[in-house]
């Protein structure tokens, strides 16, 4: 199919279909990452926290599938071959987890409410695309690279945890990551409540599915092309980045896995919402609300640029490799949301 359509335009489409899969989910699943945290912090609820980990669980099972059957090789990603910098991913992961609080929605979430016909979103998108490149090319990228160099702690071995537990008791990094997929999802779907909600469980499902078929979409179309065609799965960082800029330039750039990742967001989410009755076009009528959403966004941008992802590419593609890098900067983000839901609702005086 290379042939017909070119190894760039293949791999663009196969985003498209795993991204069709995540703005389903965001918008029949209700699968959001806010969303989950704040319905654990005043909800009491973890349904949606539980949805995560089943994600996160079936991306591991996956993703460690497909190396155990020679179709993912391990050292093709960036977050496992390039070592790691815990500052990065622990400052940058606070920065994104309080934008998102103060925008209402990662950069994931975000585009689904754009789907949805939400106008505000669409702002936020564009400011966090801005902002995102504006570290990792633009005028703030030689300041990120002197005080966030790559690799702080590299060394020749994966920076994964299954590749360090493999190595400490001789068994299989194959093995060992199977068994951690194994033991996440079962953790997660240890409860009764977890049990009892089947179509939240079916959408998480989705969601692990769709990361692991971005690695193997992109190991496969990487082996078989003669360009330089990188081995990744969905994130929304750069690729929002990427997807502006394919707009504007696209007669001077060529298509990538990122930009039909975004598309695909979109176009499930936009079918979503009108199959659910949910689709209506929206506009910020406060002005205040505005300021503090493309703020955020400009945090969010600025964060994911600094943490190597965001909570969709750390926490769900980089966290299906096992990467070190994953549950730290996850867990950051985590913080950041709660800092920023906390003054957003009862100010940073009861802290």
């Amino acid at each position: 199919m290379g042939e017909l359509v070119g190894d760039a335009t293949l791999v663009a489409i196969l985003g498209f279909i795993g991204g069709l899969g995540l703005g389903l989910a965001a918008r029949f699943g209700r699968f959001c990452t806010l969303g989950a945290i704040e319905d654990a912090l005043y909800g009491s609820s973890d349904i949606r926290l539980r949805m995560w980990a089943i994600a996160i669980g079936i991306a591991v099972l996956g993703a460690f599938g497909l190396a155990g059957s020679g179709q993912l090789d391990f050292s093709a990603s960036f977050y496992l071959n390039n070592g790691w910098n815990p500052v990065a991913h622990i400052l940058g992961g606070l920065v994104f987890g309080y934008g998102m609080a103060l925008a209402g929605n990662c950069g994931y979430g975000v585009l689904a409410r754009v789907g949805g016909g939400d106008l505000r979103a669409f702002v936020i998108v564009l400011v966090m695309a801005i902002a995102a490149y504006s570290v990792i090319s633009g005028p703030f990228a030689t300041l990120r690279v002197r005080l966030f160099p790559e690799g702080l702690l590299g060394s020749d071995a994966p920076a994964g945890f299954a590749h360090l537990l493999a190595g400490a008791t001789g068994l299989s990094p194959i093995h060992v990551g199977l068994a951690i997929g194994a033991l996440i999802l079962a953790a997660a779907l240890a409860p009764a409540r977890m049990r009892a909600e089947p179509g939240a469980i079916f959408w998480a499902c989705i969601v692990g599915l769709s990361i692991a078929a971005g690695w193997a979409a992109t190991s496969y179309v990487a082996e078989r092309s003669f360009d330089a065609v990188p081995v990744e799965s969905h994130t929304f960082s750069a690729p929002l980045g990427d997807t502006v800029l394919y707009v504007m330039l696209a007669s001077g750039m060529k298509l990538n896995f990122g930009v039909g990742s975004v598309a695909g967001v979109l176009c499930g989410a936009c079918i979503g919402s009108i199959r659910r009755g949910h689709f209506r076009w929206e506009a910020c009528e406060d002005p205040r609300e505005l300021r503090r959403q493309i703020a955020g966004a400009v945090l969010m941008g600025f964060g994911g640029a600094i943490a190597i992802g965001c909570s969709v590419g750390q926490g769900l593609s980089a966290f299906s490799l096992l990467a070190f890098s994953a549950p730290l900067t996850l867990g950051a983000i985590m913080i950041g949301a709660w800092l920023g839901l906390r003054q957003l609702i009862q100010g940073f005086a009861t802290l």
